[in-house]
């Protein structure tokens, strides 16, 4: 028996070993222990440190320990749209997606999935692996994940802890988000960019600006300037929110954000004394930039199969052309 504390709601239940297992409880997340992945495919959109020329190797995993009514994957982190794969499985997909030139592997939302993913990385890949998390994390876990992780890629949602509740059900968001970042930096330490331009390791704090939250995201600056000297960490400002999930359940967040909300926004930025990141454009508040959870990239190629397939259409040639001469 396993009572998972893995995430900060510290649910202290015996989680099911899979989606459809007669025995044991789902928590917050509302996942077996048995990974469930949506997508798994080179990922162009990312911080272009991170998607490079090839793009990043993004393996989606379903569920979340946070349910953001605004979640722009809500098909997948609150509806759990995914598959359920082994272990191996896995590992497989993580070769797969560097043979595809894949400048690291990208683990999307994989919290609740960290006994597999300790598990899956028992053996060092030969490209830097990337947490893509809420910020919502224990300091246990991150520790658990030491050596494992060469890249933090955190959010910083809110400094606003009612809003954290309301949204995103997640009790104390800032003070846990900010320790567990303060965590991920002393383990990695400043971020280190190769000559290619590609980030080798380091911490990328993300915050995604919501409309109607201004000072919200004023206060995330402030602790960032606070806390980190320049050549520490990068800060990556999104400008990407579009209303998605259940966002029409609260009018105050249920449209994009304005012009002049992000020019004040990035301004207060500028004026912060944070020298390195990035900010996105207003083009990037768009559903085409959602990816679509079609189960890329999870199928078993059965490479034997397709190679024996190829060789019988070039031998079916081959005898075509050769009656044809006769």
């Amino acid at each position: 028996m396993t009572y998972c504390y893995v995430c900060p709601h510290r649910c202290g239940v015996d989680r099911a070993e899979t989606m459809n297992s007669p025995n044991g409880i789902f928590g917050s997340c509302g996942c077996g222990m048995q990974p469930i992945v949506a997508r798994a495919a080179l990922h162009m959109w990312e911080e272009p440190c991170i998607s490079g020329t090839k793009g990043s190797g993004t393996v989606f995993f379903s569920g979340c320990n946070l349910h953001c009514a605004f979640c722009q994957n809500y098909e997948i982190s609150c509806l759990n749209k995914g598959q359920e794969i082994s272990v191996e499985r896995l590992k497989e997909i993580y070769f797969d997606l560097i043979k595809q030139g894949a400048h690291n592997i990208n683990l999307v939302t994989a919290t609740h999935f960290t006994e597999a993913i300790i598990a899956s990385l028992q053996e060092p890949l030969p490209v830097p692996v990337i947490y893509n998390t809420s910020g919502f994390e224990t300091v246990d876990t991150i520790h658990r994940l030491k050596n494992k992780i060469q890249i933090w890629l955190p959010d910083l949602k809110y400094s606003d802890d009612l809003a954290a509740i309301k949204y995103s059900n997640a009790p104390n968001y800032f003070n846990t988000a900010t320790t567990a970042i303060k965590t991920m930096y002393k383990q990695v330490g400043p971020y280190q960019i190769d000559e290619n331009g590609l980030l080798k390791s380091g911490v990328i704090i993300r915050h995604l600006l919501l409309p109607n939250m201004l000072e919200n995201t004023l206060r995330v600056i402030d602790w960032i300037a606070d806390n980190f000297e320049p050549g520490q960490v990068l800060f990556s400002l999104m400008h990407q929110y579009i209303p998605c999930g259940r966002a029409a359940e609260y009018p105050e967040i249920n449209r994009v954000v304005t012009a002049e909300e992000y020019q004040k926004v990035e301004q207060y930025l500028f004026n912060s004394g944070i020298e390195d990141g990035f900010v996105q454009e207003d083009t990037a508040a768009s559903a085409d930039f959602i990816p679509i959870f079609d189960g890329t990239g999870l199928s078993l190629v059965d490479k034997d199969f397709i190679i024996l397939y190829y060789k019988n259409i070039i031998m079916n040639i081959e005898r075509t052309l050769e009656r044809m001469k006769n």
